[in-house]
Formats: C-alpha cells, sequence, structure tokens
C-alpha cells in the first residue's frame, strides 16, 4: 500500500518556503524529495537531505518525484504544467493555474490522455474565514441569500519587485493576483454565475498592470456577488457581508494561517490556524415582528494541511479533489474575458 508520494518543488523562495514545504513535510502521506534553488541554497538547512537542484528541467528529470508543485511566475505555470506532466508527474499548481481557459483546458485533456492529476492550490479555501461562511450559508439561517461582498483590500502604493506581478505580462496584475482567490471562494459556494460584469482600474503612480477590480457574478435566483479588490485601501472594509430573506451575516479577513508562517511558526503550535477571540463573526437575525437579534459566530480553525490531505487522497484513494476542472475554467473565462 502507497504510503509516501515523493515530492519536487520548482522554487524555494517564500511561497516554497512558506506555503509547500512545511506542510509536504508535516504531511505523513508526502516526502520531501527536491526542490530548485538557482542560487542560494537554503532548503537543506530546513530540510536535511533534500535534493537542491540548480534548474527546473533538473527537477522535472528526477525519476523518483511523482508530485511536482509549481510555485514559480504566473506566465510559466502553462508550459511548466506541459513538461511536467509529459515527464509523468502529478502537478499542484499555484494560482492562477494558467492565463487563460484554453490552456487550462488543452493542460486537462494532456493529464487526462497520460494519466496523470492536475491540482490547482487554492488554498484560501482552508482559511478560517471561507470556512466559517460555508459554515454560516449552509446552516441557512440566512434564508434566500440575495446579496454577498467579497473584499480583499490591501494599502501597497509602491510598485513591488517582483516583475511577474507588476510588468505586463500574461496573468500579471491584482485581477490575476487576488481575482483568482475572490472568484474560487464565490464559485465553490454558490457556483457559476449565469453573467458578470468587471471593471478595472490604474491607480497607482507609474502602475503599468490594474491594482484595482471590481466583478459583479448574476446568478439566476436573484442573487447578486461583488467581488473587489484594491491595492489604495488605507481603512480595510469587512472582507465579509451576505445578506439574505432572515438576515445577514458580517465579518472580517482575519485569517492568521499567513501570518503565523512567515513568523515561522510550526504546524503543531496549538495556537496554529486559530483566529483572534475579537474575530468572531456577526450574525443578524431578524424575527417575524421584525427585530433584530445579534449574535457572533465563533470562526472555524483555518488549516493549509486540508489542500495536502485532498491531494493525497484523490492521489492514493481517487477521491474527488474538491477544486474542479469546471471551477478553474468558470474561474478563468471571467478573468480573461
Amino acid at each position: 500500500m502507497k504510503t509516501e508520494i515523493i515530492t519536487g518543488i520548482m522554487a524555494y523562495g517564500m511561497s516554497g518556503k512558506v506555503f509547500h514545504a512545511p506542510f509536504i513535510d508535516n504531511h505523513p502521506g508526502f516526502k520531501l524529495h527536491a526542490v530548485t534553488e538557482r542560487t542560494q541554497k537554503k532548503a537543506a538547512a530546513d530540510y536535511p537531505g533534500v535534493i537542491s537542484y540548480d534548474t527546473i528541467d533538473d527537477l522535472i528529470a528526477d525519476e523518483q518525484i511523482e508530485l511536482i508543485i509549481i510555485n514559480t511566475p504566473n506566465y510559466t505555470h502553462y508550459d511548466y504544467a506541459q513538461k511536467s506532466l509529459r515527464a509523468g508527474k502529478h502537478i499542484l499548481v499555484e494560482k492562477p493555474f494558467t492565463a487563460t481557459s484554453a490552456e487550462a483546458k488543452e493542460l486537462f485533456r494532456l493529464a487526462e490522455s497520460l494519466g496523470k492529476k492536475i491540482f490547482v492550490y487554492h488554498n484560501r479555501r482552508w482559511d478560517s474565514d471561507c470556512t466559517s461562511i460555508q459554515k454560516v450559508v449552509e446552516s441557512g439561517k440566512l434564508g434566500q441569500i440575495n446579496e454577498v461582498h467579497y473584499r480583499f483590500d490591501r494599502y501597497r502604493k509602491a510598485i513591488g519587485p517582483k516583475t511577474f506581478k507588476e510588468e505586463p505580462h500574461p496573468a500579471s496584475g491584482l485581477l490575476y493576483d487576488l481575482g483568482p482567490h475572490l472568484l474560487d471562494q464565490a464559485i465553490s459556494l454558490f457556483g457559476k454565475p449565469s453573467s458578470f460584469y468587471k471593471i478595472l482600474g490604474k491607480h497607482r503612480p507609474g502602475t503599468k498592470v490594474d491594482d484595482y477590480f471590481m466583478i459583479h457574478l448574476a446568478y439566476p435566483n436573484d442573487l447578486n456577488i461583488f467581488l473587489t479588490s484594491s491595492l489604495l485601501v488605507a481603512d480595510p472594509q469587512k472582507a465579509f457581508v451576505l445578506h439574505g430573506s432572515a438576515g445577514s451575516f458580517v465579518k472580517g479577513r482575519s485569517d492568521v494561517q499567513e501570518e503565523q508562517l512567515l513568523k515561522g511558526m510550526k504546524l503543531n503550535n496549538p495556537a496554529y490556524g486559530i483566529e483572534p477571540a475579537d474575530s468572531k463573526g456577526r450574525l443578524t437575525i431578524m424575527d417575524e415582528q421584525g427585530n433584530p437579534h445579534v449574535s457572533y459566530v465563533d470562526s472555524e480553525n483555518g488549516n493549509y494541511i486540508g489542500l495536502f490531505e485532498a491531494v493525497y487522497q484523490s492521489i492514493v484513494n481517487e477521491v474527488t479533489y474538491p477544486v474542479t476542472e469546471e471551477q478553474i475554467i468558470a474561474q478563468l473565462e471571467i478573468l480573461e474575458a
């Protein structure tokens, strides 16, 4: 019986070091076998025995590797995904999966023909925020939901150093950076919209790419979802606002995993993934007389290990990975429009 999936990580920068390696190392179903480090060789200090390749081609050519994590710049995803699949690897690809839906469809068909699996890394489904919203929606307490607002705001006036995000490459700009997160959270919970409308903006001095977007998703049951993100918000608003026929739910974005991981917190720390006590969502339910009744909903614990468990179960036990091809195609059709 298979016990370990031999895994390679294409880049051991911030995302490899923070979002991938700790989970691959922590999960008993994976073995971190190799990474790519073009210049500084740091992975072996964190994970003794790991192989550090100089090039991505060397990593792909390693016959022991069964799963490759593609965490390279957005515009490289299609090329590296294709090479990895043809080399006989399963792939876990960071968002956005590709720049276009046509590229995505081609890769899914290629994987199918080769008997390999594609997984798209949408870790924020395992945010405490996202799982809390799902719990409230599925409880039915809001009644028929008619309006939803998701926001992801930051204040970053300066042009960032990552050129693949700031130069007009394929899949650059804020839309392709944070848009996939918001679209995935909306589509995974409410399904594919019947229509959409999108606005992009460039507001930072000297920007070459969009740093603002608003996407309106319309559904046939009179549900309207608004996804908004900006890099010029000094006072972030509530990130999640849901209104229904029976009440409303409001919550701030307060998942702590990224902050904890960046500070080096270990996954076995009892505090990992637990939001501050004052981060509870506010649930307001109206009674038949029109009087509001307010309560506060405890957040679910965030834990990105759930994504890696889903990858493991798909490879070993053929369990369907929750981020589906159909959802990814729907997401990319909106991003590329």
